[in-house]
């Protein structure tokens, strides 16, 4: 399974690079999170084309669906060797410890993916991996290869 993992896009729709992007990273990957921010309606819709694709409000999400985007999200995604609990959340307050904050909001999860700082950020904690892709607008995105077993791969592709 391929999860492609966004933060930060800050656009208010999709334009040209960002649709050549989509074709070439995104709409490929079995699950699509994005982790807030992605600033207008227009991107959010483009985005929900993906068979599987899965967000949260980020504190730039100031448009006509952001009360409907929840803050935080847990899922299981299945493999077929068991599954992957995956929580997903923008982040919040000082951008230092915002991997912190967020690793405490889902215990017991094999990955927690977030944004807000605008830094790449892989590491595992506590029993979590913790992902954050960097910022989409300043050219980063993850991928992330994860094995029948739950064993995670993360790559991040400059764009």
């Amino acid at each position: 399974m391929r999860l492609a993992v966004i933060s930060d896009s800050h656009l208010s729709g999709p334009d040209e690079r960002f649709c050549a992007l989509y074709d070439e990273y995104l709409a490929p990957t079995d699950v699509l999170l994005h982790c807030g921010d992605m600033v207008g309606a227009s991107l959010y819709h483009y985005l929900s084309r993906h068979k599987r694709f899965l967000c949260v409000r980020g504190n730039c999400d100031h448009f006509a669906l952001d009360h409907e985007l929840p803050l935080t999200l847990s899922r299981e995604l299945e493999l077929p060797g068991g599954g992957l609990k995956v929580g997903i959340a923008h982040g919040w307050g000082e951008r230092s410890t915002v991997w912190k904050r967020v690793a405490d909001t889902f215990p017991a999860h094999d990955l927690v993916c977030f944004g807000h700082t605008h830094r790449r950020h892989w590491a595992e904690h506590q029993g979590s991996w913790m992902l954050n892709p960097g910022s989409l607008a300043e050219g980063s995105l993850a991928l992330l290869d994860v094995a029948d077993d739950g064993t995670l791969s993360c790559t991040f592709v400059d764009i």
